[in-house]
């Protein structure tokens, strides 16, 4: 990972979570090992306000890796402020049965070498009429960056 202080805040957000996603979904390595590259020993998040730490989060990406959904993480906006990174995001998930679309809020402290070490984060499904919609600019607001995993 490339430091944060280096990167556009969307780069950098859509180039983590697509090269993270990619990395579990494409290889048969082990997947502790893939969350130690992104992540600090001492990681917590929270996801919709369920607390993950190292253990639970490598707990979560099996299933995930299991399904082997395809995504696709668009970056609406993002700032960052020092060590940390605030982004809104929709990220467009496929697999076997479905297709959705998840807003993302992301709160996040990362570490001089790229790792994330702290993450907060906020979701909710859209609609499916929303989903399926090609996304609108909005006028007043940056562009987005789109990464594909």
């Amino acid at each position: 990972m490339r430091p944060l202080n280096d990167t556009d805040p969307r780069q950098f957000i859509a180039d983590f979570f697509t090269s993270f996603t990619d990395e579990l979904l494409r290889s048969d390595e082990d997947p502790g090992l893939i969350v130690d590259r992104y992540h600090t020993p001492d990681i917590v998040q929270f996801a919709d306000g369920n607390r993950m730490d190292r253990d639970k989060l490598i707990a979560h990406t099996r299933p995930v890796r299991k399904n082997r959904p395809s995504s696709r993480m668009e970056v609406h906006e993002a700032v960052a402020n020092g060590d940390r990174i605030a982004a809104r995001c929709t990220l467009h998930v496929q697999d076997r049965k479905r297709s959705l679309a998840i807003e993302v809020y992301f709160f996040g402290q990362f570490m001089a070498d790229g790792r994330m070490r702290r993450g907060h984060t906020l979701t909710r499904t859209l609609p499916a009429d929303l989903s399926a919609a090609p996304a609108q600019s909005v006028p007043g607001t940056p562009e987005r960056q789109e990464a594909s995993a």
